[in-house]
């Protein structure tokens, strides 16, 4: 008769086992990081840059899907930022460099490490503060955002047909600044405050249409838009935080 495991055992079992449905959506977007870097090197730019979208789609699930379900766990934490690494920080620096920053030589690849380099210091940081910081901001950017911003230029640029050395220079740019502001102090608001179950005025609705619309018409130039605005809105808070104490009497 085959011995029975012990109870200790099981328990060790238990330990080693992973929570399947969150995971799948972990490793679907690391497959599409995974896959946007493999476009980049055959330089088909625009999928490329399309699958680092899907990404996020599927970063922003798993850990929804985990908390609905009741299966988060420390492996699905660590694998989701191994997994964020591949798809927000390998991947658009180095679909960038393809697409525009190889012909600036070694500020080329100097800046594509700078962007990689400070997700990787963004990720860490925010796995060790995550229970000290406040959740209403982030701080500095969050690695997704700077990924649209990344891909989004590649996109957009692809699609409206930009060209020339005033768009390398841009990249070189948005891409330094990106990569800078994910590892500053800037606060960004995290959007963790907003209940979809409550509800709100009506007039809510009109600017979700319109948002709708305008990614319905062009996808690649509204969601651009939409992320550089959102890059940019950390330091108008910033500087209205400044300025606000010096506008009272």
């Amino acid at each position: 008769m085959r011995p029975q495991p012990s109870n200790g055992l099981k328990r060790d079992l238990r330990r080693q086992s992973i929570y399947l449905l969150p995971n799948m959506f972990t490793l679907a977007a690391l497959f599409a990081g995974f896959y946007a870097v493999v476009q980049a090197m055959n330089q088909r730019f625009e999928p490329a840059a399309v699958a680092i979208f899907i990404a996020m789609v599927l970063d922003g699930m798993d850990g929804r899907v985990a908390r609905m379900t009741h299966t988060q766990s420390a492996f699905g934490a660590e694998f989701d930022s191994l997994s964020d690494m591949v798809s927000f920080g390998v991947a658009p620096a180095l679909v960038v460099y393809e697409w525009a920053l190889q012909g600036f030589g070694k500020l080329g690849w100097v800046v594509a490490f700078i962007y990689c380099a400070a997700a990787a210091l963004r990720l860490a940081r925010f796995n060790t503060n995550i229970d000290v910081v406040d959740k209403r901001f982030f701080q500095g950017m969050p690695s997704p955002t700077a990924a649209a911003l990344v891909a989004g230029l590649v996109w957009v640029s692809l699609e409206m047909g930009w060209q020339g050395e005033p768009l390398r220079w841009f990249a070189l740019g948005l891409t330094a600044f990106a990569g800078l502001t994910m590892v500053s102090n800037v606060r960004f608001y995290s959007f963790k405050e907003i209940n979809v179950r409550k509800t709100v005025p009506f007039f809510v609705l009109v600017p979700l249409v319109f948002a709708l619309v305008a990614i319905a018409a062009s996808p690649p130039v509204a969601l651009f838009a939409l992320f550089l605005s959102y890059g940019v809105s950390g330091y108008v808070h910033a500087a209205w935080r400044r300025l606000r104490p010096a506008a009272k009497p």
